[in-house]
């Protein structure tokens, strides 16, 4: 894939020319509006019509905001895991059309009609589906000799698409006043299935790549890891706490296990890769702190409000995020990827959104009146991506080199 910048042509064409910039871009503005919309919700500051703040929360994170930058890297990088021709512009744009007409939806929804919410969820759900009808004609087509790790990414779409149907159904009985169970399937799935695992998917398979370490997997590895994020949705859905403790603990152990096995340059590696390095033994110290976390709601009969999921989401989520989305950004558009200042600042200032949120939990936890702690983090979340999208926004649009 050759592009130019857009220095001497269409500026607007430039931004749709690889399936990565749109995603991307967008990407930042839901991160920053929907947060925004969130905050004001639970504050009591925004009343939403029809629809909890908790599901807005959960729905938003994982198919909106998320999302887009799953399909951005992916767009690109799919055809190539695969050894087959880029995704035509046609097929990124339908898609990008799709989720921006329901992102948009939604939001509308929650504020103004809550039927619209419906109909967001529904062409978001078609954007979903379109896109893995996709993914799996690359997979089939390609000529890659091995073809596991776009297997298990196809598997973890198919795990969101699942997700994403039950909160399609659940969204549209919650508008109409019909309540029932639905959501903790819907965010166990979600979470450990699509956005932890699809993600985790991708950094097993780059993070060594980009570090030019050799690892040498197990034949199972990804099915054992697979079956076990499984465990783990099926006892947080029906909230088996000690049941959901073990399984992450062993999960945990696992992972750890293998990681250390890569023998990844940790200590001696440029900021562009030591943020992925980071990112990645995030996960087993969540799903650690997560286990702890578990099981302390029990023994003291209080909650943490999902301590251990935003660990998982910021941490090791959002870190592998920012460190491949940088990456990203600068390589295809012709840049060196090399970590400025301005980006190892941004790289650490992810780290204290986590210890944040994290504070947060356990101050609530605990009885403590911090809930302060909420208007901060969520504040530094919005500013982490208004900070990554004005340092990079440009190179998303034009191809030039942000500030």
């Amino acid at each position: 894939m050759n592009f130019q910048t857009a220095q001497n042509g269409n500026r607007f064409a430039y931004f749709l020319s690889q399936p990565h910039q749109p995603f991307f871009f967008m990407g930042i503005v839901w991160s920053v509006v929907a947060m925004l919309l969130f905050m004001l919700a639970h504050k009591g500051v925004l009343p939403f019509f029809g629809l909890d703040a908790t599901l807005f929360h959960a729905y938003t994170m994982l198919f909106v905001v998320f999302s887009h930058f799953f399909h951005g890297f992916l767009l690109t990088t799919f055809p190539r895991f695969c050894m087959t021709q880029p995704v035509p512009q046609k097929v990124y744009l339908t898609l990008f059309g799709l989720y921006e007409a329901g992102a948009f939806l939604f939001l509308a929804g929650a504020l103004f009609f809550a039927p619209l919410a419906v109909l967001g969820v529904l062409a978001t759900f078609a954007g979903h589906l379109f896109a893995v009808k996709n993914f799996k004609i690359i997979y089939e087509v390609g000529g890659s000799p091995d073809k596991k790790d776009p297997f298990w990414l196809l598997v973890a779409h198919a795990s969101g698409l699942a997700a994403h149907l039950i909160f399609v159904v659940g969204t549209t009985y919650a508008v109409f006043g019909v309540s029932f169970n639905w959501l903790p399937w819907a965010t166990g799935l979600g979470v450990y299935l699509y956005l932890l695992f699809l993600t985790f998917v991708v950094a097993q398979r780059m993070v060594p790549f980009f570090s030019h370490v050799m690892a040498n997997k197990p034949e199972k590895f990804l099915p054992i890891a697979f079956t076990l994020f499984a465990l783990k949705a099926a006892a947080f859905a029906l909230d088996l706490a000690y049941a959901e403790a073990l399984v992450t603990v062993a999960l945990a152990a696992y992972l750890l296990k293998e990681f250390l096995a890569w023998k990844l340059p940790v200590f001696t590696s440029p900021a562009i890769l030591w943020v992925l390095h980071l990112g990645l033994f995030w996960l087993p110290a969540g799903l650690f702190i997560d286990a702890v976390m578990r099981l302390g709601e029990v023994w003291l009969q209080t909650s943490f409000l999902y301590a251990g999921l935003h660990l998982l989401a910021v941490g090791f989520v959002t870190t592998i995020l920012i460190g491949f989305g940088t990456r990203v950004t600068l390589g295809h558009s012709g840049q060196v990827p090399h970590a400025d200042r301005v980006s190892v600042a941004l790289f650490w200032f992810t780290e204290t959104v986590v210890l944040a949120r994290f504070a947060y939990s356990m101050g609530m936890g605990f009885g403590l009146d911090l809930g302060w702690l909420f208007d901060l983090s969520a504040t530094m979340w919005m500013g982490l991506f208004l900070a990554w999208g004005w340092k990079f926004g440009p190179t998303l649009m034009f191809g030039k080199r942000g500030a």
